[in-house]
Formats: structure tokens, C-alpha cells, sequence
């Protein structure tokens, strides 16, 4: 039975790693240290809930079911289509990539050019490069792993260490934690782990993983499975690594940079006090990395699907190119647009992303019925979406925003959590008590 060898197995994992860690990934932790002060570790394990071990757990459901339309499908057919080309439009060339291409300017370039300077000019000129790159880099799948994984993903690692060591030298002052990370640290963290988004994009980089793996003529199903949780694990314990390098910077300068306005500032903040003007110019090579990676995963990952939803009408490059355009032109001139679009998107598919990816992972062990998938799933988007049309459209729906707004958790965007679980557990009970005589668990489970 053929194996991977070491040298194949690091660059997946690095590989993963490469794929989740993007703008947000690296503007999130620096800010939770800055905001949460002396609550920083607690508030970082709770972080680490949402921005890793979700994020891992899906690329291993995902890596399990051989493709996230096939772990949609446990709940129906339309739900399995519509769910998981949302997935893939709002994740990717909706939101994803044309924002990996344009934050780096915004947030490590743009703030130091001179005022004479054309911002739109410098910004299509960088957008431009950066598209080109990752253009190039994805019209080779064969060689994701070893561009991504060997090269760019070890080089932005060594970029985040220097930095972190550098910064440390600095003199330390902890401030105390304000806002929601003094009143409620470790629901504060949680929530800010569930902004990276990184479970939603997990169940794009899971494929893009079997993928590379069998790519490396790795055919046996429980084999692919087995290296996929491994380089999960991997994976996730590098993004753990460094968000405590991260958040451990913006905690040491919460002091000195009180009231920052975001993670990007802390860091800018930081790298000048060391390096002084050229530190920045690291900075932006930091920023640049981690959107490349991510913006990668995200083409690559939506060009493979989509090529196989329209059965190869347009060929796999033919998407590459054409989501890499898009993206190019959105990143310029639509971005603000296609965020009030896919943001409230996001806000319902997030939570049903969640559940599946529970799910799936435990499928195994619990044999699911299919309605135990159907109604948590329908908890799971119907209460966000009553959510979102109540604070983002301010429409109020007869009876249902009021149930709603009443449940547990409602006030922190987590209505859905105990309904979808709790019914999951009811269902159960129910086939097992009560239908047992009547229906042969098997035509009930999903079976991997």
C-alpha cells in the first residue's frame, strides 16, 4: 500500500495551514490581546474553539464524505446543491478572494503611501500582481502543494516568528481587559473565533486536501481519511501556535496601544516601535502571504467544484480564469457591494456549516438518522435567517422574531445552538424508542 512520505505529508499540512490562515487570521488575535488585556489566555482558548478546531473538524468531515456536497446531502438533494454552491460563491469570489486581494493593500500599504499618490492607481497595480500570482499558482493544481505548502506557507511561518520574537523585546505592559472581554471573556473569544469564518472555508479546503493527497496516488478511502485528520491536527496545532504568538503581541502593548482600532493598527503599531519605517515593508509582506494562501485555497478549491456541478462544460482553468477575473474587478471596484451581500449570507450558512460539520465527524460513531440531519439543519438556517432579517433589514416576521429573540443565547447570534442539538438528541430517542419495530435503522443513516 502505497504511503506518503514525510517530506509530502509536512507540505500538505502546511499546506492546510496556509489555506485557513488569511487577513482575518491575522488581524483577529493581535486585537482580542489588545481588547482582553489580562483575560487574554482564557479568551485565546475559548478564540480557539471557533478558529481551530471547527475549521479542522470540517476539513476532516469534509475529507470523510469526499466533498461537502456529499456531506450536504445527508440533509436532501436541493439543500445539498443550494447550500453548497452558497458555500462556495459567498467563501469565494462573493466575498473570500477579492477581499484576501484588496485588505493587504488596506491594511499594510495603503495607510504609508505618500498623499500624492493615486490610492486607485496603487491599488489596481497591487491587485493586479497579486491576482497574476495566484492565477499562476492555480492553473497548476499539481503543484499547490509544493508552491503553497513548501514555499509561500514556510515563508510567511518564518516572516510571523521573526516578528513575534522582535516584538517581544520590547518593553511589556498588560492592561486590563474592557468591553465584552472584561464582562464575558470566554463568550467574547468564542465569538471572535467564529468571525474568521475559517469553519465555513474548512469545508472548501477539505476537498482541495483529499485532492492533494490523492494526487500523490494515495487511492484507499480509509487512507486518504486518516492522512486528512492527521494533517488537520498538524495544521491546527501551527494556527494554535500562532495565534498565541499574535495575541500574546497585542497583549504585551495593550498598555502602550490602548484603543486601538483593530488588530492591523496593533501590529503596524508594534513592528514601527522595532524596525522603525522599514518594518512595515514586512508587515506588508506578512499580509500579502497570508491572503495569497488563502486566496489559493479559495480559487482553486470553487473552480474544482463548479467544473464538477456543470460537468466540465468549462474546463477547471477555464474557472480558475474566470474567478480570478472577477474577484480582480470586485477587489477594485465592487467590494462594499458584495459585502452587504454575502455578510448577512454568511450569517445564516455559518451556523448550518457548524452543525454538519459536528455531524459528519461523529457520524461513525452515532449513525445518524436522516431527519436528526434534516432538523437540525433547519434550526440551523431558519433562526439565523429570522436573526438577519430582523437586525440587518429591520423587518420584524409575526410570532417567529419574537420566538426567536426569546431563546437562549439569542442576544449573542446563538439562537440556533440549542434547538439544532436538542432536536438532534430527540430524534434519536424517538427512532429508538419508538420506531424500532416499525423502521430498519439502516434506511434511516447516512452511511459514509
Amino acid at each position: 500500500m502505497k504511503k506518503l512520505t514525510r517530506s509530502q505529508f509536512t507540505q500538505i499540512s502546511i499546506m492546510l495551514f496556509g489555506l485557513f490562515f488569511g487577513a482575518g487570521n491575522l488581524i483577529f488575535p493581535p486585537f482580542l490581546g489588545n481588547q482582553a488585556g489580562n483575560h487574554t489566555m482564557i479568551s485565546l482558548l475559548a478564540f480557539s474553539i471557533t478558529a481551530v478546531l471547527f475549521p479542522i473538524l470540517g476539513a476532516i468531515a469534509v475529507g470523510k464524505t469526499e466533498g461537502l456536497k456529499n456531506l450536504s446531502n445527508r440533509v436532501g438533494n436541493v439543500f445539498a446543491i443550494v447550500f453548497t454552491t452558497a458555500i462556495y460563491l459567498s467563501i469565494g469570489p462573493g466575498l473570500g478572494i477579492p477581499r484576501a486581494g484588496s485588505v493587504p493593500f488596506e491594511m499594510a500599504i495603503a495607510p504609508y503611501l505618500p498623499e500624492t499618490l493615486n490610492l486607485t492607481i496603487a491599488r489596481l497595480i497591487y491587485t493586479f500582481l497579486f491576482f497574476s500570482v495566484a492565477l499562476w499558482i492555480c492553473l497548476k493544481p499539481t503543484k499547490l502543494v509544493s508552491r503553497v505548502g513548501k514555499y509561500l506557507t514556510p515563508a510567511l511561518l518564518i516572516l510571523i516568528t521573526y516578528m513575534f520574537v522582535r516584538v517581544m523585546s520590547l518593553q511589556k505592559g498588560v492592561a486590563i481587559a474592557v468591553g465584552d472581554y472584561a464582562k464575558a471573556p470566554l463568550v467574547k473569544g468564542f465569538l471572535a473565533g467564529y468571525d474568521t469564518m475559517d469553519a465555513v472555508a474548512a469545508l472548501n479546503f477539505g476537498f482541495v486536501i483529499t485532492l492533494a493527497i490523492r494526487r500523490f496516488g494515495i487511492e484507499d478511502k480509509k487512507q486518504v481519511t486518516s492522512y486528512t485528520a492527521k494533517a488537520g491536527i498538524i495544521a491546527g496545532t501551527v494556527l494554535f501556535v500562532v495565534y498565541l504568538m499574535l495575541s500574546t503581541i497585542g497583549m504585551v502593548t495593550s498598555s502602550a496601544f490602548a484603543g486601538s482600532e483593530n488588530g492591523a493598527v496593533v501590529l503596524a503599531k508594534a513592528v514601527e516601535l522595532v524596525f522603525g519605517k522599514s518594518g512595515l515593508v514586512l508587515l506588508a509582506s506578512i499580509f500579502t502571504l497570508a491572503c495569497l494562501t488563502t486566496c489559493v485555497g479559495l480559487i482553486s478549491s470553487g473552480s474544482e467544484y463548479f467544473c464538477s456541478l456543470f460537468n466540465n462544460r468549462l474546463s477547471y482553468s477555464a474557472w480558475v480564469i474566470v474567478w480570478t477575473l472577477f474577484s480582480f474587478v470586485m477587489a477594485n471596484f465592487g467590494l462594499n457591494n458584495l459585502l452587504a451581500f454575502s455578510v448577512p449570507l454568511l450569517t445564516i450558512i455559518y451556523p448550518v456549516a457548524l452543525v454538519l460539520i459536528l455531524l459528519g465527524v461523529t457520524n461513525d460513531f452515532m449513525k445518524y438518522s436522516k431527519y436528526s440531519y434534516k432538523f437540525s439543519a433547519f434550526f440551523a438556517v431558519s433562526l439565523p435567517l429570522i436573526s438577519v432579517v430582523s437586525s440587518t433589514f429591520k423587518t420584524s416576521i409575526p410570532l417567529l422574531t419574537k420566538l426567536e429573540s426569546a431563546l437562549p443565547l439569542s442576544k449573542q447570534g446563538l439562537s440556533w445552538v440549542l434547538p439544532s442539538f436538542a432536536v438532534v438528541v430527540l430524534v434519536e430517542l424517538a427512532i429508538k424508542l419508538f420506531l424500532s419495530s416499525n423502521v430498519k435503522v439502516e434506511d434511516g443513516v447516512y452511511l459514509n
